[in-house]
């Protein structure tokens, strides 16, 4: 038989137990209905029915950090460099002797240009022009609507080259440039090559001044290749552009290797090497108007005014006695002339 004192003991532990249930299920149903209220989404208070509920506020959109296309302006400064070309200059070649070698070596002016000059070259992102063509398609400025006056333009400058005319030997530009109004197109690649095609292509009636002008209007392109890979892939194509060019055109191809550095291509406002550029060059090498990139119908109406007035300018030249004296060209540039202000009068 169980002892009567074990019955008493069990007795008061179950009794114990029980008190101290009774005493915390309070305070645990105390604490969940707090809990419950605070996480449980407050209801706002029953307003009366005159009374319109307040909108809230729209949630602001997450602020993207893609960059915004820059607005284009105008082109409102001259391009070039300040001083006439002379042929020879920007050869690309290194003309000093080896004393003037020795003295630039040991000169601690000349390493801090030199320092400073790759120093540009490095912090230069390698597919950066490739980047801001997604950017109106690599256009930096706007075409101006007026030529430059020419006491205020600057000159075009000289650049050497191969030419379909002399494959083996290099010439200068600024022999091609004297004498006659040009249209001068700069190009890096096929990408290039097609935006610079927009000013001159599908134009009728530029290009019949084209026909009519020879001597006195000429287009040159000027195809800069600086790596050596691209630039004897383009030499061994020559044959073939010399056979689809008429003759008369071959002396205006040049091919460029080497000599335009980048301070040369930022006087003449080239900051995207994979754009096309146009410009209009005066007899004089001045640069007069300017383009790039693709062209809207627009600026082409802007060309080709421009181009008429370099043409009266030129035969104004003429009539006074400084221009050129030889009859076929004083023919030319009178029919020429013509043809500019009857298509301007359109």
């Amino acid at each position: 038989m169980i002892p009567l004192r074990f019955h008493i003991r069990h007795l008061r532990v179950n009794t114990q137990a029980l008190q101290n249930r009774l005493l915390i299920a309070p305070r645990i149903a105390a604490q969940s209905r707090t809990v419950a209220s605070t996480t449980a989404p407050q209801t706002p208070p029953p307003s009366n029915s005159d009374e319109k509920p307040t909108p809230t506020p729209p949630t602001q959109p997450p602020t993207s950090k893609a960059k915004e296309a820059p607005t284009l302006k105008p082109l409102d400064r001259p391009l070039g460099i300040p001083s006439p070309p002379l042929p020879g200059q920007n050869s690309g070649i290194d003309l000093r002797t080896w004393r003037e070698r020795r003295d630039d070596f040991f000169n601690y002016d000349k390493h801090l240009e030199r320092r400073q000059e790759l120093t540009r070259k490095v912090a230069k992102p390698y597919f950066r022009d490739w980047t801001n063509l997604r950017f109106h398609k690599g256009k930096l400025f706007l075409a101006p609507s007026r030529l430059l006056r020419a006491d205020k333009a600057f000159y075009f400058p000289n650049l050497r080259g191969f030419t379909l005319a002399e494959p083996k030997d290099e010439q200068d530009t600024t022999n091609v440039l004297k004498g006659a109004v040009s249209i001068v197109r700069i190009f890096t690649g096929r990408w290039a090559e097609r935006q610079a095609d927009t000013w001159t292509n599908a134009l009728a009636p530029l290009r019949e001044l084209l026909m009519a002008g020879k001597e006195v209007v000429q287009v040159i392109n000027i195809n800069v290749e600086e790596n050596g890979m691209k630039s004897r892939l383009v030499k061994m194509f020559m044959t073939w552009h010399r056979r689809s060019m008429p003759k008369e055109a071959h002396a205006k191809q040049f091919l460029v290797t080497k000599g335009l550095t980048e301070d040369l291509r930022h006087t003449l406002g080239m900051f995207n090497t994979q754009v096309g550029y146009v410009f209009l060059v005066d007899q004089n090498c001045r640069v007069r108007w300017a383009g790039c990139a693709e062209a809207n119908a627009e600026e082409r109406d802007h060309m080709v005014k421009g181009l008429g007035k370099l043409v009266s300018e030129m035969k104004k030249l003429q009539d006074v006695g400084e221009g050129p004296q030889s009859p076929i060209i004083r023919q030319r540039l009178n029919s020429l002339t013509n043809r500019m202000q009857a298509i301007m009068s359109l």
